[in-house]
């Protein structure tokens, strides 16, 4: 079985569909308040240096986002 490609592995300029999120319940509330949640289409814009976050946008909100939670947003191939 082929593992979700998630958000942590979008490259600059691509989009997709969130399809999940795969984390605890203070997590999700988190990210489905900034507007991360399953039917958005997510854009990345920028990834930092080293560890550093990510620079992305759902609909008209821009945000950055840490690796480890970018990690736990699934998205459609």
């Amino acid at each position: 079985m082929r593992t979700p490609r998630r958000l942590i592995d979008l490259r600059p300029g691509a989009s997709a569909t969130i399809t999940a999120l795969r984390a605890d319940q203070g997590l999700v509330q988190r990210l489905e308040a900034l507007g991360v949640r399953p039917g958005q289409t997510v854009q990345m814009l920028r990834r930092a240096w080293w560890a550093g976050p990510l620079h992305v946008r759902v609909g008209m909100t821009e945000l950055m986002v840490r690796r480890r939670d970018a990690a736990s947003v699934d998205l459609a191939a």
